[in-house]
């Protein structure tokens, strides 16, 4: 039987990580030598983005949350690569904290390098420390939220902040309310 098949049957005839059925096309995992079943289906937008040939649609990425839990190793090994890809977004950080591969598949996982994308944004506090999704920091200045009464206090902690894709901003929750702040009036804590 040919992989193409084997892979159309395994499937159900959809794209393994996002469920399309239009343009399926067999996709080898980079970093595979030596393991049989490296191939996994999938549709173009998810084989180009996937290999780096377009940059990350985190929009279209939202469906990993079902595929991830694909009991095809294969499957699972490329649900790894891409929420490492986008951990810039709270919603893929918390699915790759709730992704459990074995030693083995974290190893095959993390064999091939990440395709960099070169519009990856970096987001730094007042004094010029990095921030990442998911830190802590502290605002240094009283801040008025626009569009609410809401004033943000110096000297609150916003915790698990999310990164966008402006340097200058970052969003994070005060007070119940999520709002988006300037990263010059932050320090990490």
């Amino acid at each position: 039987m040919s992989i193409d098949r084997e892979l159309m049957e395994r499937s159900g005839g959809r794209c393994e990580l996002c469920g399309a059925n239009a343009g399926l096309g067999p996709y080898s995992l980079p970093g595979s030598e030596g393991r049989t079943n490296a191939e996994i289906l999938l549709c173009p937008t998810c084989s180009l983005q996937l290999s780096g040939g377009e940059a990350l649609d985190s929009n279209h990425w939202r469906c990993l949350s079902d595929s991830m839990w694909s009991p095809v190793p294969a499957v699972q090994v490329a649900a790894w690569r891409l929420l490492k890809r986008l951990s810039g977004e709270a919603w893929a950080q918390d699915l790759l904290e709730m992704l459990y591969l074995d030693e083995d598949l974290r190893e095959w996982a993390e064999a091939a390098p990440l395709p960099a994308d070169d519009e990856r944004v970096v987001q730094r506090d007042c004094n010029g420390v990095v921030l990442q999704a998911g830190d802590t920091v502290t605002v240094i200045k009283d801040l008025d939220v626009k569009g609410s009464s809401l004033v943000a206090k110096r000297g609150t902690a916003v915790r698990g902040i999310s990164l966008t894709d402006n340097p200058e901003h970052i969003e994070g929750r005060v007070n119940g309310q999520r709002i988006v702040i300037l990263t010059k009036f932050v320090k990490k804590s």
